[in-house]
């Protein structure tokens, strides 16, 4: 892989986990804090739930990435799908936080260099550069998840995260207008 490929690559992960981040947390934001826990059906998850799925998952997949196994011996994946008596709304933030902290200083380290270095996630072995991919398209299924939870309990107050319906139009005339000439 060329470094300018490698160096491009880096970039836009950093770029596409930072966008999943801040879309989640402006979703949250618009949640009222006694429906952080509230699930569709018994065998759903919640925002919390998930919120605290990814951040525990960030935490042992990219604490000390490069030298141990992804799948740290502290995890306990089970409960991060339960509710727990500890669990508040600032808990699992904290959790979330945490995690994506762990990620943003693995992926500021890693080098063009890295990117074919093998890592392992349950023993099995993968290139740094499929273990991101993995790992973005697992974050962006949840945050999915957690955008759509999020405009459930919302409601009519719910105020979109992107183009809104009708605006299609507009916002294709304004960027074409932004970006001519360059």
């Amino acid at each position: 892989m060329s470094p300018g490929v490698a160096i491009a690559y880096l970039q836009e992960t950093r770029s596409r986990f930072h966008a999943l981040k801040e879309q989640a947390e402006r979703a949250v934001a618009q949640v009222p804090p006694d429906t952080f826990f509230v699930a569709l059906e018994t065998e759903a998850n919640s925002i919390g739930l998930l919120m605290k799925h990814i951040g525990g998952n960030l935490r042992s997949r990219f604490r000390d990435f490069l030298t141990t196994d992804g799948e740290k011996g502290d995890r306990h994946r089970d409960r991060e799908f339960e509710r727990e008596p500890s669990d508040s709304v600032d808990s699992v933030m904290a959790l979330w936080n945490e995690g994506w902290a762990h990620l943003s200083n693995a992926l500021a380290e890693l080098t063009p260099d890295d990117l074919l270095s093998t890592v392992r996630l349950r023993g099995e072995a993968h290139t740094v550069l499929q273990a991101l991919n993995r790992s973005l398209v697992h974050v962006a299924g949840h945050v999915g998840q957690i955008v759509l939870l999020a405009k459930h309990a919302a409601g009519p107050s719910w105020r979109t995260l992107s183009i809104p319906r009708g605006g299609s139009e507009a916002f294709l005339r304004e960027m074409l207008d932004r970006h001519r000439g360059r």
